[in-house]
């Protein structure tokens, strides 16, 4: 790694620019903004973590430290993102958070199968979802501690 690269600590996948926007200003309010990737859609999430596409230029050293996910994504749905996550030896021990408006039981399941780190439904009121999203990131970026990952 470069001196000037700085790692991505948390990779944000959200397709719905108000609650991205509502995200990022709750985890600027945690103080846990420096750096975070935010992907669109899930196809621009799987290029980010496995260095293909525009970002073949990164290593797959510099992993996010934590993956905030939705579940509902244009291109390749986060049930489908998640599977590739949690099936690669690489990006397996990346804990993932599914932040999601579904509240379906099958979403919930899957997604447990799968290997999910922790299924959050995004809360509908502002204060209760900015709590929920500092909480996550205090206690995965602050809290846990992670194994070192081998790639």
């Amino acid at each position: 790694m470069t001196a000037d690269i700085t790692p991505v600590e948390i990779l944000l996948v959200e397709d719905n620019p108000d609650d991205l926007e509502l995200t990022l200003r709750a985890l600027r309010k945690a103080q846990l903004s420096n750096r975070i990737h935010v992907a669109r859609d899930g196809a621009e999430a799987l290029e980010f973590l496995f260095c293909e596409g525009p970002h073949s230029e990164r290593s797959m050293e510099d992993l996010p430290r934590l993956i905030l996910l939705d579940l509902k994504l244009p291109k390749v749905d986060g049930l489908e993102v998640l599977d590739r996550i949690k099936s690669d030896a690489r990006t397996r021990g990346i804990p993932t958070v599914v932040l999601t408006s579904s509240q379906e039981q099958n979403d919930v399941v899957t997604s447990y199968r799968l290997g999910v780190n922790s299924y959050i439904v995004k809360p509908v009121n502002f204060d209760g979802f900015v709590k929920a999203v500092q909480d996550l990131g205090m206690y995965w970026l602050l809290l846990n501690q992670p194994p070192k990952l081998e790639v």
